[in-house]
């Protein structure tokens, strides 16, 4: 991909999953704060959506931390991994598409979640889950509270995953030589 294709395909990455993302948060915010004492259930209760502010990461990861602390890991650190991640997007040369799209899909949603931090005072607005307990009879088989940001992050690990396991083949020993 030249340049110009992975700044137009990144911008146009960002403006929609980060768009949606904080659509869909300030919905959240204006309309179903209610939602976090009554949920609104879909599918049966396979699909719940339930408002909720949270001060930690993934699952709550890092929520009983000191604000300063969740602050300077979550919000200063955060922001300048995703720098980082940017600037890779935008200079490094040589992306696979699956790559390149994997590593936005990242950052759109690190975007989202970090933009949270930033204004609603060190918290990240949740109001999704997916509980299959009542289809498969395992009562512990449901996510944790997500959002559109949280799908993108996923979406995005998922992705890089196979690349994270795959082994890389071992160099083979050139052959020895015999003196003659």
């Amino acid at each position: 991909m030249s340049r110009r294709t992975r700044c137009l395909a990144l911008a146009g990455l960002l403006i929609l999953l980060v768009g949606c993302d904080q659509a869909s948060k300030n919905y959240a915010t204006t309309h179903l704060q209610h939602t976090a004492h009554d949920p609104i259930a879909f599918f049966g209760d396979t699909f719940k959506i339930t408002y909720a502010e949270n001060p930690g990461a993934f699952l709550s990861l890092f929520a009983n931390l000191s604000k300063p602390v969740r602050t300077a890991l979550l919000t200063v650190l955060n922001g300048l991994m995703l720098g980082v991640f940017t600037i890779l997007l935008l200079f490094r040369s040589g992306w696979d598409k699956v790559s390149f799209t994997a590593i936005a899909l990242l950052l759109a949603g690190g975007i989202g979640n970090l933009i949270d931090r930033i204004w609603q005072g060190g918290v990240v607005i949740d109001f999704m889950v997916i509980d299959f307990g009542e289809l498969t009879g395992i009562n512990w088989l449901r996510t944790g509270i997500f959002n559109v940001a949280d799908i993108a992050i996923t979406a995005g690990f998922l992705m890089l995953l196979p690349q994270l396991l795959r082994k890389e083949p071992e160099p083979q020993a050139a052959p020895a030589q015999t003196a003659t």
